[in-house]
């Protein structure tokens, strides 16, 4: 599954506006706004929608704690992105490339839940919510769950919650965010 072409234009969410002066951050270039809900990703300029994306989050919900592979809510940035360069449909282990590749449709991983073709990683930038731990002293890190906006090979199942907690998106489309957002670039799960 693509990206969504020809949809109504997404408004710039009034929530984040909110939480962007609560937190005294500027907004950058390009945000990014994954809707769970509708299990979409919305690439803003300035406060225009330019694209919408088809993804899947994890299908054990949203949440904040370690271990619980729940899809963490709240503000982010794109902390790293690695893959630059590689195949389509590269498989990436530990955010490295391991020089296989993955073909689109085949059933020889379809019980593994693959990273492939581009990584951005993402860093929560709320203390205690989605950054650091929690006030109980829980984890809830996004860097250090190693949440990512990555390849996969369940293109199939973009559109429904399934991942372990990432931003699941079809390759082409990956590669196609992957050169439009810099590095440091917000986004926002809601």
């Amino acid at each position: 599954m693509n990206s969504r072409i020809g949809e109504a234009k997404m408004k710039f969410p009034k929530a984040l506006e909110t939480k962007l002066k609560e937190l005294k951050i500027k907004r950058t270039p390009f945000v990014l706004v994954v809707n769970v809900a509708d299990q979409s990703l919305a690439l803003f300029q300035r406060s225009e929608s330019i694209k919408t994306y088809t993804v899947s989050t994890s299908e054990r919900g949203t949440g904040q704690l370690e271990n619980t592979f729940q899809t963490p809510l709240g503000l982010h940035r794109v902390a790293k992105k690695i893959g630059e360069g590689a195949a389509s449909c590269a498989i990436f282990k530990e955010r490295v490339d391991t020089g296989e590749t993955c073909s689109p449709g085949s059933t020889e991983h379809d019980g593994d839940d693959l990273i492939l073709t581009r990584i951005l990683r993402l860093e929560g930038v709320e203390e205690g919510y989605n950054r650091g731990k929690d006030a109980l002293g829980r984890v809830v890190d996004s860097f250090d769950r190693y949440v990512y906006i990555h390849g996969t090979n369940h293109e199939d199942q973009l559109g429904m919650p399934r991942s372990h907690g990432c931003v699941r998106m079809g390759n082409a489309d990956v590669i196609d965010l992957f050169k439009r957002v810099p590095e440091g670039t917000l986004v926002w799960i809601a």
